[in-house]
């Protein structure tokens, strides 16, 4: 399998970290929408982030769907979400929740990088979304026993609550208080010490 896009990218990095722990072997492109936009382009004609191009040369794209087809193929004894019930919809109502909150970042980080003239109001609005999502998760991971969020052992929450996690606090320091949202703050921690975290790191830059 190969893995397009680069790892500062919450979305490439939720996949790649969960092609780690699932012990499948994949080649990564780390390329660029923006520098790379024509190589993204021959694959995904988004030409957004992840893609990934499976052995016979199917081309999966959005991380929500390329997760889902992992899991099928490490089965449900090993995927890194419920099989069904009340159980996988919190998994994925938090997912969503963490992605969304990625998105909103990198909204900021576009309104705040590529437009000559910022919009004030829009960058209220997506900051203000962002705090909103960040108090319902602090108050879901808090009231949450165990070291991850549905018991000993990671998933799909998880992982990517701690990928936008990182993102947020790299892109946009001062909007990420961690003494405001201590308990996502403590579980950003507990992810980054992950080898499978470690290995997937790639500090933000707006230039990539």
């Amino acid at each position: 399998m190969i893995l397009i896009g680069q790892y500062d990218s919450p979305f490439v990095r939720r996949v790649a970290i969960a092609l780690r722990l699932y012990g499948m072997a994949y080649e990564h492109r780390p390329w660029s929408v923006f520098s790379d936009a024509a190589e993204v382009a021959r694959f995904n004609p988004l030409k957004r982030v992840p893609t990934l191009v499976l052995a016979d040369g199917e081309v999966l794209i959005e991380s929500g769907a390329i997760l889902d087809h992992l899991d099928e193929v490490a089965g449900p004894d090993r995927a890194l979400i419920a099989r069904q019930g009340p159980e996988r919809r919190r998994s994925l109502k938090l997912s969503a929740l963490a992605t969304g909150l990625a998105d909103k970042a990198v909204s900021l980080v576009y309104e705040r990088v590529l437009h000559k003239e910022r919009s004030d109001l829009w960058m209220e609005r997506c900051t203000g979304q962002i705090g909103a999502v960040l108090d319902v998760l602090e108050a879901d991971r808090a009231a949450t026993a165990g070291p991850w969020w549905f018991g000993d052992r990671i998933g799909h929450a998880d992982i990517a609550a701690g990928c936008a996690l990182r993102f947020v606090g790299e892109a946009h320091p001062a909007v990420f208080d961690r003494s405001r949202w201590p308990a996502l703050a403590a579980h950003s921690d507990a992810c980054e010490a992950m080898a499978e975290f470690q290995a997937v790191v790639q500090p933000f830059s707006v230039n990539a």
